[in-house]
């Protein structure tokens, strides 16, 4: 078992980073600071030590130099945004890797893999291809269900290198950010998350940040008094307070205006919101997922989405694909569809043909998994016995 330290000022990061070695099954200490982590590394031998760059008090590459100077020990910095061509120069000062924020999972076992001692080594890969095969038969076993516990059916690579990522991240408290274009199931992802973290047998409250006018999503998120504003003839209990010990998940969040994100950032770092209309701080305990599907980086640039929040919130990054990036699941899903839908109306499922699938795969599908579950359903109700090429053509 390696002990490894953890050098960050955002204890979100600290906390994530944590959670997800600790899951590796290695012993972590953390420090906020390099003044402390310097004394921790003088009387503590690490196999690995993460450390951010830019810190107060002390930088990382200040905390790299002095720690190098005290004893041999492997480095691996933590860069934020902009600050890549500072990470280059860290390793030419000594460091093994670094990685970037939001923390890419994949990479981050790779690290540890790679630079852990020979028989710490060995133990990761041995836990990683466990870990794996479990999965694995456990899909096996469900057949074309195989992803029922996850809410998402789909067998292609992409989606079950996904499958493998949830259940690493979804068992840690870390924030995530789900990315994705829109009808690709990004609510899913969420839910599954949820499904699987220690949060699971409390709420999961979802918040679509889109459908809620500016000038009411505080209220929405947060709540409000009694008399706060001209509606508010009574208090009401936001959404950080219903999702207290569960997960709150804000869909859509590049759409929520410079105000709220600002109090959503406050929260996040001090795990206290305020009510409209309140001077009471109240404190809660949430795991917040977001989503979105714009580019959250470009809205940064042109100034319509806090950086802050930004980093807050992509701790981990999932970005769920386009159904054009796993066609071969389209007939597992189009099977499922039909399934669910004939049973609803109480009819026979109809038969489709091998062409008409074919067919069905060679289509653009700009609106994803939720344009092909519309006309799934669009050819059961007008089809009659077997679905054809004709039919696509003709309804599609």
């Amino acid at each position: 078992m390696s002990k490894i330290l953890i050098i960050d000022d955002e204890k979100a990061i600290r906390y994530s980073l944590k959670d997800i070695i600790e899951y590796e099954n290695h012993i972590v200490e953390e420090a906020s600071d390099g003044i402390v982590a310097l004394s921790m590394i003088e009387r503590t031998d690490y196999d690995l030590v993460f450390c951010d760059i830019k810190m107060p008090k002390m930088d990382g590459i200040e905390v790299l130099e002095k720690a190098l100077a005290i004893k041999d020990i492997r480095f691996c910095m933590i860069s934020g945004h902009g600050t890549i061509e500072t990470a280059v120069e860290c390793l030419k000062k000594g460091a093994i890797d670094y990685i970037e924020k939001p923390i890419d999972l994949n990479k981050l076992l790779k690290i540890l893999t790679e630079n852990l001692p020979s028989n710490e080594s060995e133990k990761v890969k041995s836990k990683s291809n466990k870990s794996k095969a479990k999965i694995d038969k456990s899909k096996n076993n469900l057949g074309k269900s195989a992803n029922i516990d996850f809410g998402m059916i789909g067998q292609s690579s992409i989606m079950k290198e996904m499958y493998s990522f949830i259940e690493k991240v979804g068992v840690t408290d870390a924030r995530i950010l789900i990315t994705g274009s829109n009808g690709t199931g990004k609510e899913l992802v969420a839910k599954a998350i949820h499904k699987i973290s220690p949060r699971a047998k409390n709420k999961f409250i979802e918040v679509n940040c889109a459908a809620i006018p500016s000038e009411l999503i505080e209220s929405e998120l947060f709540g409000h008094e009694k008399g706060a504003f001209t509606s508010a003839i009574k208090q009401r209990i936001g959404e950080f307070e219903q999702a207290d010990s569960g997960t709150l998940f804000l869909d859509e969040i590049g759409d929520m205006s410079l105000s709220a994100q600002a109090k959503v950032l406050r929260a996040l770092q001090e795990n206290k919101i305020t009510r409209v209309g309140g001077e009471k701080d109240i404190k809660v305990n949430v795991r917040v997922i977001a989503a979105t599907n714009k580019d959250l980086k470009e809205e940064i640039e042109k100034g319509r989405f806090r950086e802050d929040l930004y980093h807050r919130l992509s701790v981990i990054v999932i970005k769920v694909p386009d159904l054009k990036e796993r066609l071969d699941d389209i007939p597992l899903l189009i099977d499922s569809f039909l399934e669910n839908y004939c049973s609803q109306i109480n009819s026979p499922k109809p038969k489709i043909s091998k062409q008409a699938i074919k067919k069905l795969q060679s289509m653009p599908w700009t609106g994803n998994v939720r344009e092909l579950k519309n006309v799934t359903e669009r050819l059961a109700i007008l089809c009659e016995g077997e679905i054809t090429e004709k039919d696509i053509e003709k309804y599609s």
